[in-house]
């Protein structure tokens, strides 16, 4: 963990957000906040106290209260203070120090975030496919910017940051409400039915969007060369090292691993390595999830409203209109009228035909299966479960076949045996089974450095290769190979 130092140190600044008198000091700091952002940074006191009395909530509020409040304010250091000299006439003036009050970086940024909290249900957050489009064309910019000046690079590295940032913020908060109690709730009421097309409509745009731009930014940042990426960084890093800042000087290394720790952000977020999933491919598969879940309790919902439903006079009307069918073929005809889809759906596949004639009506032909299976990347065939089933007999009858075909063979190769000896070179025409035992006593023997072996009935046997310098023909019923003259010799 970097930075403990700054962490295990406590915020005295988000203090006056739960101290005694917070609606005094909030209202303080508000007063502040709002002038700050019309550029008016420095109040007096007597200014701060005009303000608060206007409100009737402090319409008993006094002076010395106000001084106490801007004094615990300063010592929390949300305040600074400068003493306004310019002014003074005496020194029994200059000894009562009249202040000047003006709000810390800190605490701006402390009213900024509460302002959002104050709004966030009025704000809220959105998927936006334009961001995407506007970062694809940023990033394409990037090997342009190593013949920009470091201006221009600057910003255009501060509008593909903030874009970045605020994708990155849109689609967490979004994300963020849609799991949300109140959102699962929501989607269990009948009133859910009446935006469902319109959430999944925007969410499947957003998908769009995310497919035309992921594609195109993560080849764009797989192409870039080092020989581009490292002098845009450098130029950014010197651009920002060059601004005069008054508050605290940044070294050049922490500049540097703040802007390469920027682009390594975004290119994860873009681009899959190491057989990692990318950020866009997690955000893929969560809107995808959560329109099936939106799609699954819309179905529900309509299920349930349809048991409701009274299909006895439905049944009846739809019977009696049976009965008035005059014969079969306008019955069946009826039955594609009420049964019928009004657009159906073709499905092709491979269907076994009894006959090619053309005249040969459908409900004379057989029906054919199609399964069919949901087209996502998570789905998985359920395993179905079943008793293991006796298989003793089968394995008994495999066990005396094989019995059986091995004295068969035993026998064949008997025959080939001469005084305990099979020679290659002197054998008749052979069948594959008994050409490929053959071989394999031939392999086995060779592995072994005293060129011996056993075979399956515990044989022993060794190879003589007095005359394997020579080459002898076997014949065989499916073909013929030509090989050394080696002999198998029984140890018996």
């Amino acid at each position: 963990m970097r930075d403990t130092e700054k962490l295990i140190k406590p915020l005295t600044e988000a203090k006056y957000l739960n101290a005694d008198n917070v609606d005094r000091y909030r209202s303080i700091m508000r007063i502040f906040y709002e002038n700050y952002e019309k550029l008016k940074y420095w109040m007096y006191q007597e200014e701060v106290y005009a303000e608060m009395i206007q409100d009737p909530y402090f319409s008993e509020y006094r002076m010395e209260q106000c001084q106490q409040d801007l004094a615990a304010l300063t010592e929390w250091r949300n305040l600074s203070t400068l003493q306004d000299a310019r002014k003074v006439s005496s020194l029994e003036e200059f000894k009562n120090k009249k202040f000047r009050y003006q709000m810390s970086q800190y605490s701006v940024e402390i009213e900024r975030l509460v302002l959002r909290l104050e709004n966030l249900f009025i704000e809220g957050a959105s998927l936006e496919p334009t961001l995407l489009e506007r970062i694809r064309r940023e990033i394409e910019k990037f090997p342009d910017m190593q013949e920009k000046s470091a201006e221009e690079v600057y910003t255009w590295w501060n509008d593909l940051n903030n874009d970045f940032i605020r994708l990155n913020q849109n689609y967490q908060d979004y994300m963020r409400d849609l799991n949300s109690v109140k959102a699962e709730e929501m989607m269990r009421t009948k009133e859910f039915l009446v935006f469902k097309d319109k959430l999944v409509e925007y969410l499947r745009n957003f998908i769009k969007g995310l497919q035309r731009n992921v594609g195109v930014i993560e080849e764009n940042l797989r192409l870039l060369d080092r020989t581009i990426l490292e002098p845009v960084l450098e130029k950014i890093s010197r651009y920002e090292l060059s601004i005069p800042r008054m508050d605290a000087e940044v070294s050049r290394e922490l500049l540097e691993e703040k802007v390469r720790g920027r682009y390594q952000s975004i290119r994860d977020w873009f681009v899959s390595e190491n057989g990692q999933e990318n950020e866009a491919g997690k955000l893929f598969d969560a809107t995808n999830e959560i329109i099936r879940r939106i799609t699954r309790y819309a179905a529900q919902l309509s299920e349930k409203n349809a048991l409701g439903a009274n299909r006895r006079e439905e049944y009846r009307k739809v019977a009696e209109l049976f009965l008035k069918c005059a014969d079969l073929s306008e019955a069946q005809k009826m039955s594609a009228m009420v049964f019928g889809l009004e657009r159906p759906f073709h499905l092709r596949g491979e269907a076994s035909r009894e006959t090619e004639s053309m005249n040969r009506s459908v409900y004379e032909e057989g029906a054919m299966e199609y399964v069919l299976k949901p087209r996502i990347r998570t789905y998985r065939e359920k395993s179905r479960r079943s008793a293991i089933a006796d298989a003793s007999r089968k394995k008994e009858e495999m066990r005396k076949q094989m019995m059986r075909q091995m004295q068969e063979d035993r026998k064949k190769i008997k025959m080939l045996e001469q005084d305990g000896r099979i020679d290659f070179s002197a054998l008749p025409v052979l069948e594959p089974r008994v050409r490929e035992i053959l071989l394999k006593w031939l392999s086995d023997a060779l592995e072994d450095g005293a060129y011996r072996a056993k075979t399956e009935d515990g044989r022993a046997y060794r190879l003589d290769l007095e005359r394997a310098e020579n080459n002898c023909v076997v014949h065989c019923s499916d073909g013929n190979f030509t090989m050394p003259c080696i002999s198998i010799v029984f140890q018996e």
